[in-house]
């Protein structure tokens, strides 16, 4: 039997049992594409990343490289995997610096430590901004009314590696209620540039911060690292939050798995660059995998 050993990690939550969830194969080398793929499906969780070691000279140039993959599918970017696996890194080998070679490119994280225990922010690739969207036909396809969604900003496709609308609605009660029927969410989506809706709204309890939602086929998801980027960049973009300011994003309290994730962003001139995405991450169990 071959075997295989693995790390669950909570991510964006100090604590056990929040967070999202991820699974993390410390050393993938020998695994098909087609076992990777097969292997996430048995995780059942949104997604479990691959680690495959490299040589100290390639490591160092290129980064250490990383597949993602989700139930379905591997993906060239997400955020929460992104996150947990360096986590997993940057014990395992003691250090604060980690550079992870996704399907992406180069994306580093850096470590600190904190009373809460290990914090990582990591920079993603600079924004794209996309397609401005219809309020009317987003409210249409999410079976808001009109009057949900805040009209003084724009709903915009943003994406630093997977691409989100960034809609902005304007209460926690029309952010708890919501109750979208996917099918009309993905058939407006298609006819897009955006790959899932991404719903905010200003938390006026704990400024400057964010309650947000992702609901998507399969359920919803507690914490989305790679849309939260997106969200910095929008926020810098459309003057809702200065250069270099953090805003904390609270998500997946709707479904009991509440996650912090602090977002920040730079601006030189009408430039967004500088996307940096951070939270906390606990380690839950270790365990092997054997395969014939």
């Amino acid at each position: 039997m071959r075997k295989f050993s693995f790390v669950t990690i909570d991510v964006f939550s100090s604590r056990v049992l929040a967070g999202n969830p991820l699974a993390v194969f410390t050393d993938a080398r020998g695994l098909s594409d087609a076992e990777m793929q097969a292997i996430a499906l048995e995780t059942r969780l949104s997604e479990t990343t691959f680690i495959t070691p490299r040589d100290e000279a390639t490591e160092r140039a290129r980064g250490i490289n990383v597949r993602i993959f989700t139930i379905a599918e591997e993906i060239p970017f997400a955020g929460h995997p992104t996150l947990g696996t360096a986590f997993v890194i940057a014990n395992a080998r003691k250090t604060n610096e980690v550079a992870l070679d996704l399907k992406v490119g180069k994306i580093p994280v850096v470590f600190k430590r904190t009373p809460d225990g290990l914090f990582g922010e990591m920079t993603q690739r600079d924004p794209e901004f996309g397609q401005v969207h219809d309020a009317h036909e987003v409210a249409k396809a999410a079976d808001l009314s009109i009057d949900d969604i805040d009209l003084s900003v724009p709903i915009q496709t943003v994406s630093t590696g997977f691409g989100f609308a960034i809609v902005p609605l304007r209460s926690l009660a029309a952010l708890g209620n919501l109750q979208p029927d996917l099918a009309k969410v993905y058939k407006y989506l298609s006819t897009t540039d955006a790959s899932h809706f991404y719903f905010l709204v200003r938390d006026g309890e704990r400024e400057p911060s964010l309650r947000a939602r992702m609901l998507f086929y399969g359920g919803e998801d507690p914490a989305t690292g790679s849309a939260a980027g997106c969200t910095a960049a929008w926020m810098v973009r459309h003057g809702l939050a200065r250069p270099e300011q953090q805003v904390i994003i609270a998500q997946g309290i709707e479904m009991k798995r509440p996650s912090d994730i602090y977002i920040r962003a730079s601006l030189e001139g009408t430039r967004v660059h500088n996307v940096r995405v951070g939270g906390h991450c606990a380690e839950v169990m270790r365990g092997e995998l054997a395969l014939p």
